[in-house]
C-alpha cells in the first residue's frame, strides 16, 4: 500500500443487485459510458470481486476483468485501485486473495470471513485515490445485500456503502423471474440501517410489452418506498462485450465455417482470448461443458487457461477429453494452448513446492515436447510483440506461474521485448504460449484465421466493443433515468 497521503472520499453511486449475475458490471459499464458521454470525469469501483477472469493493469497487478472494461467505458486505463480486492478460487472451499493488485493470501471461504474486516482500509484508500480528480465514481456491488448471513465484517456491499456513505440503487433481474419478490424480500431481510441507503431501484434485461411491468413496477415502489429509475429491456449487443463468466461465450455464432471449441476447464481462468473470436463471421465458437466430448469436426481446439493446471489436468482427463485430443490430432486437428493451456501440453507439470496444490508431478498430454515446473514468482505484465511466422504485431499480457522449457521451445511462436515466448510441434499444428489477448490484435487473428482456410477479417475488434458501449449508453439513455441516477451520486456522509 502507499505511503502518501490518502485523497478525501469522492462523489459516489452504487450499485448493488437482487443477486448475482443479474447485470451489475454491464449496468456500471453503461452508467460510466454515459457520463463520460455528458463530460463528466468519471470512474468505476468494485470494492470486491471474484473471479478468475483476471485483467493485467498498466501498473502491474491485477484486477476483475469487468472493471478493466468499466475502465475503457470511462476513458481511463485499468488500475489496480478500481478493484481492490479480488478472489480467485482456486478450489471450491479456497480462493487466491489479491488485494492492491497483489497476492496477499490464500485462504478458506470460513477463514475469509474473518480476514474481511481487515480489509477494509485498503478498500477506503484505493476508492478515495480512483475517485482523486474525478466528478464521481460509478460503484459495483458484488452478489447481494440480502445475503444477510455475510453481513458482518462485509466490505463488496452495504459494509463498504455505510463506511464510505455511498448512496445504492438496487438492481434486478426481471428475466429470470421473481423479480418482485427479490425486491421486496431485500428489503424485509436488510437491517433499517442498510435499507436506509438504498434510494432507488431499476429492473434489467425485461423482454416484451413494458406496459405488462407497470402494475409490479408500481407494487414495488409502494412496498419499498423506493423510487424507480426505470425499466431496462434486454440489450442483445452485450453479446459483442468481452464476457465476464465463461457461460457468457456461448453466444458466439454457430454457422461459421471454421469450427472452434474450447472445452468449459473446472478453474478455466482469462478465457478473454475468445471475445474477438466470437464476433468473426466465419468463426463458429463453441464451449464444451463437462460431460460432452469434444466434436469430431473441430478445426482447432483451445486449452485455456486455468487458476489451477494441474487440477485442471485431472478435469480434462475425467471428461475423456484427452482421448478426444489425440483423436482431433491424429485426424489433422490443430491445437492451441494457451498459459495453463499450454503448459498441460508438455510431457509433465512439476509442482516440487506446492504452490498450486499438494507438492508433486503430472504428466502432461505430451503433444508438445516440453516440460514445465511451478515457481513462486508470479508474471504480471502487459506485452507487445511479434508473431514470428507472420512478422505481425501483437499485444496482450502474461499472468502466469511456471517456467517451461524443451526442445519445442526451439519454434517459439512469438517474440516480446527481445525473448522467445511459447512453444510449437515440428509440424506447426500444436501451438502454445503464455501470452493471452493476442486474438485483439487485428492482423493476427486475420492471418490465424487464413491459416485454417478462411478468408481473413475485416473487424477492429477494439472499434466493436467501443461502439457497443456507446450503444448501451444510449439503450441506458433511452429507458432509465440517467440523469437522476448520476445526480443521486453525493459527497460521503458520516458512516
Amino acid at each position: 500500500m502507499s505511503a502518501a497521503p490518502t485523497p478525501p472520499l469522492p462523489r459516489a453511486l452504487m450499485i448493488q443487485g437482487t443477486g448475482s449475475n443479474v447485470g451489475k458490471s454491464l449496468l456500471v459499464a453503461g452508467l460510466c459510458r454515459a457520463a463520460r458521454r455528458r463530460g463528466l470525469r468519471v470512474a468505476p469501483f468494485k470494492p470486491q470481486n471474484m473471479s478468475n477472469n483476471a485483467a493485467v493493469t498498466a501498473d502491474g497487478g491485477e484486477i476483475g476483468r469487468a472493471q478493466a472494461l468499466q475502465a475503457l467505458a470511462s476513458g481511463l486505463p485499468a488500475s489496480v485501485h478500481m478493484n481492490p480486492v479480488l478472489l480467485k478460487p482456486e478450489t471450491d472451499l479456497g480462493a487466491q486473495v489479491v488485494v492492491q493488485g497483489k497476492r496477499l493470501t490464500t485462504t478458506r471461504a470460513a477463514d475469509y470471513q474473518a480476514l474481511k474486516p481487515r480489509l477494509l482500509d485498503a478498500v477506503l484508500e484505493s476508492f478515495a485515490r480512483i475517485g482523486d480528480g474525478r466528478d464521481l465514481v460509478i460503484v459495483e456491488g458484488a452478489g447481494s445485500p440480502a445475503e444477510v448471513n455475510l453481513r458482518a465484517g462485509d466490505i463488496a456491499n452495504m459494509g463498504f456503502a455505510r463506511a464510505a456513505g455511498v448512496p445504492v440503487v438496487l438492481a434486478g433481474d426481471i428475466d429470470r423471474g421473481g423479480v418482485i419478490a427479490q425486491m421486496v424480500g431485500t428489503r424485509a431481510v436488510i437491517a433499517p440501517e442498510d435499507a436506509a441507503m438504498i434510494r432507488g431501484f431499476l429492473i434489467n434485461r425485461f423482454r416484451g410489452d413494458l406496459r405488462l411491468f407497470d402494475d409490479g413496477y408500481r407494487l414495488i415502489e409502494a412496498r419499498t418506498g423506493w423510487r424507480g429509475f426505470g425499466t431496462l429491456p434486454w440489450f442483445p449487443e452485450a453479446a459483442r462485450l468481452p464476457a465476464e463468466d465463461a457461460v457468457d461465450i456461448t453466444s458466439g455464432r454457430r454457422d461459421g465455417r471454421i469450427r472452434i471449441v474450447c472445452p468449459m476447464l473446472s478453474r478455466i481462468a482469462n478465457f478473454d482470448d475468445l471475445d474477438p473470436l466470437k464476433l468473426e463471421p466465419e468463426v463458429s465458437l463453441a464451449m464444451i461443458p463437462s460431460g460432452q466430448p469434444l466434436p469430431g469436426d473441430a478445426d482447432l481446439v483451445i486449452l485455456p487457461g486455468t487458476k489451477s493446471t494441474r487440477g485442471d489436468l485431472a478435469f480434462l482427463r475425467a471428461q475423456g477429453w484427452d482421448i478426444d485430443l489425440q483423436a482431433h490430432v491424429r485426424r489433422g486437428g490443430r491445437v492451441l494452448g494457451i498459459c495453463g493451456g499450454y503448459q498441460m501440453l508438455g510431457h509433465d507439470i512439476a509442482d516440487p513446492h506446492g504452490i498450486e496444490g499438494p507438492p508433486g508431478s503430472d504428466a502432461g498430454l505430451g503433444l508438445l515436447d516440453i516440460r514445465t515446473e511451478m515457481t513462486a514468482e508470479k508474471r504480471l505484465v502487459e506485452v507487445r510483440g511479434r508473431h514470428l511466422a507472420s512478422g505481425l504485431p501483437v499485444t496482450g499480457y502474461e499472468i502466469h506461474i511456471g517456467r517451461t522449457t524443451g526442445p519445442d521451445c526451439a519454434r517459439p511462436l512469438l517474440e516480446i521485448a527481445g525473448h522467445a515466448d511459447g512453444a510449437q510441434s515440428s509440424s506447426g499444428r500444436i501451438r502454445g504460449t503464455y501470452v493471452h489477448g493476442l486474438f485483439g490484435s487485428d492482423a493476427f487473428r486475420a492471418a490465424f484465421l487464413r491459416e485454417m482456410g478462411g478468408g481473413g477479417s475485416a473487424i477492429s475488434h477494439g472499434a466493436v466493443v467501443e461502439e457497443t458501449l456507446d450503444a448501451l449508453a444510449r439503450h441506458m439513455e433511452d429507458h432509465l433515468d440517467v440523469a437522476g441516477l448520476l445526480a443521486l451520486a453525493e459527497g460521503p456522509t458520516a458512516p
